[in-house]
């Protein structure tokens, strides 16, 4: 296994990994499967902004995704990122998601953000809360029923994880150009 950075090439894996999701699962609450030049512009967003967009593959394929976006585009939050982590479900409970993370945690904190959020779509996602909380994310916070998707009801849960000093001490990076 490998992790990368994301390279156009991978477009169409990338864009199949995460219709896929959509389609069958809850750990996004997109109800339309958005298409190659969508997933384009959304990878685009956060790599202009400087942060890692990155993909998992074992012999030559494409087994997941990952990237860091800002968690609210004011200047405020510029040292607060979100992850967001799609692996096939062929490629689940192999590694893929804890070698995407760390690399997205080693990434992120390089660049002097000092806090993760991980905001997981529906509290039945077991496999995505538990990956976080080994990745030393604190349980923060619950939505109840903060999403309709099919037929039922589904809460938001919110994890966290400090990186580097975290709150201990004042930022020594500029953080995010969040529009200033």
């Amino acid at each position: 296994m490998i992790v990368r950075p994301f390279g156009e090439a991978d477009l169409a894996a990338v864009t199949a990994i995460y219709a896929a999701s959509v389609l069958n699962g809850t750990g996004t609450f997109e109800l339309d499967v958005p298409s190659a030049d969508e997933m384009r512009g959304r990878l685009a967003a956060p790599a202009a902004l400087g942060l890692p967009v990155l993909v998992a593959e074992i012999d030559g394929q494409v087994a997941g995704y990952a990237y860091a976006g800002p968690y609210r585009l004011r200047a405020a939050y510029r040292f607060l990122v979100e992850d967001s982590i799609y692996v096939a479900k062929a490629f689940r409970g192999r590694g893929f998601g804890k070698a995407l993370l760390d690399a997205l945690l080693s990434a992120c904190e390089a660049l002097g953000m000092r806090q993760m959020v991980a905001v997981i779509g529906d509290s039945a996602n077991a496999g995505s809360i538990a990956l976080h909380a080994a990745a030393g994310f604190e349980h923060v916070g619950v939505f109840h029923a903060a999403g309709w998707k099919f037929d039922a009801w589904r809460d938001v849960v919110f994890m966290q994880k400090a990186l580097g000093l975290g709150a201990a001490a004042a930022p020594d990076a500029d953080g995010l150009d969040c529009g200033r």
